[in-house]
């Protein structure tokens, strides 16, 4: 499956080099976010793009460490690319609207919020609180709401994960999932409570949100454009991993393309440079075959490398929803003990 080549050419991104990482480390191209909730309306895969978004912006990073210079025992510097990322505590919050339609979409018009709310720090583990709810309009008068909420939590270490989500269609619990999920050498663990109790084993090699963000900063300081690894985020019914492609772009200088929302007036934001990137989600159960296979949906934004985000958009193919950030609340780091 050419999934660099799809990206190519719907990403707007001429520099895509396809250099980049595989799950493995090695030299090769990458994916995107993931279905988690979706609504239960026969138009819309919906909800996985949006708790992506909120997954996907709070990830913690491991903190590097410097090797020791060989035979002699002094540290090596560390360069900027390696150094420690820190992510700040912060509540975001973003208004969504409609961006455009394609083909035969019947989507009409969209309005909602959503507001993210992520803390912790890389001893204590991170956690998020996410709530998005939305209007969807299918013409001829038909409206939809939808109310997705989800907390979720991820240790320093990027070993342990738990979830918990609830989606509400019209004001009724249409789906609940409530889960966790453990690395270890040869596998990882899931233990599903809702919705309904249920065990999983699935590939060591699956990566968590957190890490997800990790590898994205990380190969964005290196000069990076492409990741490629498989990601578990407890989507769906909590059974579900996606094959993901992220594609970075040129770095963005704090000086450059100016915009009026509310990163705008933030001075801590002042002098952080970010890099444009979008995220397709692929599902990896169905055959892959010769041919190149079209994401289920992408999310792109502007990250900065303190892991805020700004300038959403939701691209579930037949449609676009934009998310303009218009509250930003920076909060004070709590350093490890």
């Amino acid at each position: 499956m050419d999934k660099v080549a799809y990206l190519r050419r719907n990403s707007g991104k001429e520099e895509i080099t396809g250099q980049g990482e595989t799950a493995g480390g090695g030299p090769s191209p990458k994916r995107g976010e993931r279905d988690r909730f979706m609504v239960v309306n026969d138009t819309l895969a919906w909800r996985a793009a949006v708790f992506a978004i909120g997954l996907f912006f709070l990830a913690p990073f491991l903190p590097a460490r410097a090797q020791n210079a060989a035979q002699q025992g002094s540290a090596q510097s560390v360069t900027a690319s390696d150094a420690p990322v820190v992510l700040v505590p912060h509540r975001a919050i973003y208004d969504l609207s409609l961006g455009q339609t394609r083909g035969d979409s019947q989507i009409a018009g969209v309005s909602g919020r959503i507001v993210y709310d992520f803390g912790g720090n890389a001893c204590q583990g991170y956690s998020l609180d996410f709530r998005q709810v939305s209007e969807l309009n299918t013409g001829e008068g038909k409206v939809s709401t939808s109310d997705l909420r989800s907390t979720t939590w991820e240790g320093g270490d990027a070993k342990s994960f738990k979830f918990a989500s609830q989606n509400f269609v019209d004001q009724n619990l249409v789906d609940s999932v409530d889960g966790r999920a453990e690395h270890d050498a040869t596998k990882t663990a899931v233990g599903l409570d809702k919705p309904r109790p249920k065990s999983l084993d699935l590939d060591p090699g699956v990566v968590f949100p957190t890490e997800h963000m990790i590898r994205a900063i990380k190969a964005a300081r290196s000069g990076k454009t492409i990741l490629d690894f498989p990601v578990y985020d407890g989507s769906d019914t909590g059974d579900k991993v996606f094959n993901t492609l992220t594609v970075i772009g040129r770095k963005i200088a704090p000086d450059e393309r100016r915009h009026d929302d509310a990163a705008a007036n933030e001075p801590k934001l002042a002098s952080v440079p970010r890099w444009p990137v979008t995220i397709s989600y692929f599902d990896k159960a169905k055959s892959e075959d010769s041919g190149e296979q079209t994401p289920v949906y992408s999310i792109g934004f502007e990250l900065y490398e303190n892991g805020i985000s700004r300038d959403l958009t939701l691209d579930y193919n037949d449609f676009v929803v934009d998310g303009k950030l218009t509250s930003l609340e920076v909060k004070d780091q709590k350093p490890c003990p």
